[in-house]
């Protein structure tokens, strides 16, 4: 299948943007807009890579830039320390390059060395199987300090063609079915064995992150999706003396009872419902499953109600920044876009509901796919606003910054405090 090739808005340069936002690290930067470009491995550069010691992407939620599932390496570690995710992309599409030059890994564009990197490493318990015969590591991967346990599965609201347009987790999840073999359900059994022999490696984790489809069956709508978490939650706890455990869930915004049996029946400890998109219009233009189900309005206080149960500093929403400006129907002005995104980011961290960004990049199997994403000016922007509203209202994110996720460059900022 072909897709369209999308081109770099223009904007200013990365130089540009560093000088332009001195209290901004400059790593930072170069993560925002390695994430907005991508990256292409050379030969030399995949040369290096050791199975017996690096993380490779198996099973993920989400498909790749390039549309292939070929084993590559999971994503990049930079000499600060923070991990940096990134995707395979066609060199067509302007992405930076990774290469192996004098024996060193580096981020290189336009053939000049920025930086070095290095390839995650890869934790002991993939290369091991459950009493059930799954691999470890299709039950749990594994970013640098966070165990991921992603289902990738079918969300119900593409059953009538009302996912996100954005979102490829549909597509994604037939390709890995047919391609991987991965198992079309997470048991609870092999999640416990797996985080038990994932435990055994002192050091290594420090928070456990769950997120799948959504599930709109049960008594109530969402009740199927909240059994289905309450279950592999309760095994997890199984490995844990105390009843709390560092976790956080990323899932459909529940209503009032589903969240309290969410709190009061398992070890979670953190809370996000992704509303995507700040803004009501767009938000029922791009998420009509959300907005068919819940809506905006209904989203939003469920969130609120979320942070009176899990408590402050407990609770977020994560949104796809850049595709506020999707084309036909999204703002025609970054500034206008922005302005509108951080003063109902305002709303939701005044109420104690943290609002955390991912760069949109457009995949290829999704409804966006021949669109383009926002400049990396943009986004330097986003990652300051959204910092500096957390820093005006006290409110902490420790459960989704730099260290335990690494996939959200306002949480990244949160190292200066």
């Amino acid at each position: 299948m072909a897709f369209a090739l999308t081109s770099q808005p223009e904007g200013l340069s990365f130089k540009e943007v560093i000088e332009k936002y001195p209290q901004v690290p400059a790593l930072v930067v170069l993560k925002i807009d390695v994430q907005r470009r991508g990256v292409h491995y050379t030969d030399r550069a995949l040369s290096a890579v050791d199975e017996s010691v690096h993380c490779l992407r198996g099973a993920a939620l989400f498909g790749y830039r390039d549309g292939k599932l070929t084993p590559r390496p999971e994503s990049l570690l930079l000499r600060d320390g923070t991990s940096i995710i990134v995707d395979p992309t066609p060199l067509e599409q302007d992405p930076y390059v990774v290469d192996l030059i004098d024996s060193r890994l580096v981020l290189t564009d336009n053939g000049k060395v920025l930086e070095e990197v290095e390839y995650w490493p890869k934790p002991a318990y993939y290369d091991k199987k459950t009493s059930s015969g799954i691999p470890m590591r299709y039950i749990a991967t594994a970013r640098p300090q966070r165990l991921n346990i992603f289902q990738p599965d079918f969300c119900r609201f593409w059953a009538n063609d009302k996912g996100c347009l954005f979102c490829d987790i549909f597509n994604n999840f037939k390709q890995q079915r047919k391609e991987l073999g991965i198992p079309v359900k997470i048991h609870p059994h092999d999640v416990s064995e797996t985080i038990r022999e994932a435990l055994k490696e002192p050091g290594f984790f420090t928070n456990i992150c769950l997120t799948s489809g959504s599930k709109t069956g049960g008594n109530q709508p969402f009740d199927e999706e909240v059994d289905y978490y309450v279950d592999l939650l309760q095994a997890i706890g199984e490995n844990f003396r105390r009843r709390r455990f560092p976790s956080q869930l990323i899932a459909t915004a529940f209503s009032e009872p589903q969240l309290q049996r969410l709190y009061e029946s398992t070890g979670l400890m953190s809370y996000t419902a992704d509303l995507e998109v700040l803004n009501e219009d767009l938000f029922n233009w791009i998420c009509p499953g959300k907005a068919e189900w819940i809506g905006y309005k209904g989203w939003k206080e469920r969130l609120f109600r979320a942070a009176s149960i899990f408590g402050r500093g407990h609770v977020s929403t994560g949104i796809v920044g850049g595709v506020e400006l999707a084309r036909p129907q999204g703002f025609t002005s970054e500034d206008d876009a922005l302005r509108s995104t951080l003063d109902e980011a305002e709303d939701l961290i005044s109420h104690s509901v943290n609002v955390v960004y991912i760069v949109w990049y457009p995949r290829p199997n999704s409804f966006f796919h021949d669109q383009s994403n926002a400049s990396l000016d943009y986004y330097v922007r986003l990652a300051k606003g959204l910092h500096e509203l957390r820093v005006k209202y006290d409110l902490p994110i420790d459960y989704d910054d730099y260290r335990r996720c690494g996939n959200h460059p306002d949480t990244d900022l949160s190292r200066l405090l």
